[in-house]
C-alpha cells in the first residue's frame, strides 16, 4: 500500500478559529462588564455567553483582568488588527498635520469617534480598580498612556510655536489631557445629551481658544 501523502499543516484556520473565540469572548465582556459591572461577572458567565468553555477563557486571556485589559486594547483601536494606535492613519494625520488648528480639529473628531465606546470602558477600569489590584494597575497604565499621549500632542503645538503666549506644553498638555477625557465626555454626551457633533465643536473651539495663538 502506497504511503498516504501528508498534507502541510495549516495554521491559518486554527489562527483564525481563535481570533473567532477571542471575539466572541471580548464581545461578551462587554456587555457584562458594562451593564453588570466588573466585579459581578464571572469568568463562568462570560465563557456562557460566548459558548466557551472557562478554560478557553483562561488559557486565551490568563485571567477576568486579562479580558478586561483586552478589552481596553481592542476597544481604543476600532478592531484586533494587530497595529498599534501610533500606526495607524488617523493618528498619523493629526501628527504630521503643520496647522496647528488643523491638527487639533482632527483631533476633535478622533475623540469624538472614539470615546462613545472608549469612555464606558475606562469609566469601568477606574470604578473597579479599587477592588482589585491587577485593575488597579490597569487603570495606572492607562492614565500614564493618555498622558504621555496628550503631552506628545503639546511638545508638538509647542515645536510649531503654535501655543499661545504664556502657556506651556504642560498647560496645554494638561488642558488635553482633562477635556478629552471619559469624564467630560459623560457629563457633557450621556448626562447633559449634546449631540456627538456638538461635543465634537467644544473640544475644537475650547483647545483653539485656551491653547492656540493668533
Amino acid at each position: 500500500m502506497a504511503d498516504a501523502v501528508k498534507r502541510p499543516y495549516d495554521a491559518s484556520r486554527r489562527r483564525a478559529g481563535a481570533r473567532r473565540t477571542r471575539r466572541q469572548v471580548l464581545e461578551a465582556a462587554r456587555r457584562r462588564f458594562v451593564e453588570g459591572g466588573y466585579a459581578d461577572t464571572t469568568v463562568t458567565a462570560l465563557a456562557a455567553d460566548a459558548g466557551v468553555s472557562p478554560e478557553t477563557v483562561y488559557a486565551t486571556f490568563g485571567s477576568k483582568a486579562g479580558v478586561l485589559k483586552a478589552l481596553f486594547d481592542v476597544t481604543v483601536v476600532g478592531d484586533d488588527e494587530p497595529v498599534g494606535l501610533v500606526d495607524r492613519e488617523v493618528v498619523r494625520r493629526i501628527r504630521d498635520e503643520p496647522d496647528a488648528r488643523l491638527a487639533l480639529a482632527r483631533y476633535a473628531a478622533f475623540v469624538a469617534e472614539v470615546n462613545p465606546r472608549l469612555a464606558p470602558v475606562q469609566l469601568l477600569i477606574e470604578s473597579a480598580a479599587p477592588g482589585d489590584p491587577a485593575i488597579a494597575a490597569l487603570a495606572a497604565a492607562v492614565a500614564r498612556q493618555r498622558l504621555h499621549g496628550m503631552s506628545l500632542l503639546a511638545a508638538k503645538l509647542a515645536d510649531q510655536g503654535a501655543l499661545a503666549a504664556g502657556v506651556s506644553a504642560d498647560e496645554a498638555r494638561d488642558v488635553l489631557w482633562t477635556t478629552n477625557s471619559a469624564q467630560v465626555f459623560d457629563l457633557l454626551v450621556n448626562q447633559r445629551g449634546w449631540p456627538l457633533p456638538r461635543y465634537q465643536r467644544w473640544l475644537a473651539s475650547t483647545w483653539e481658544a485656551l491653547l492656540l495663538g493668533d
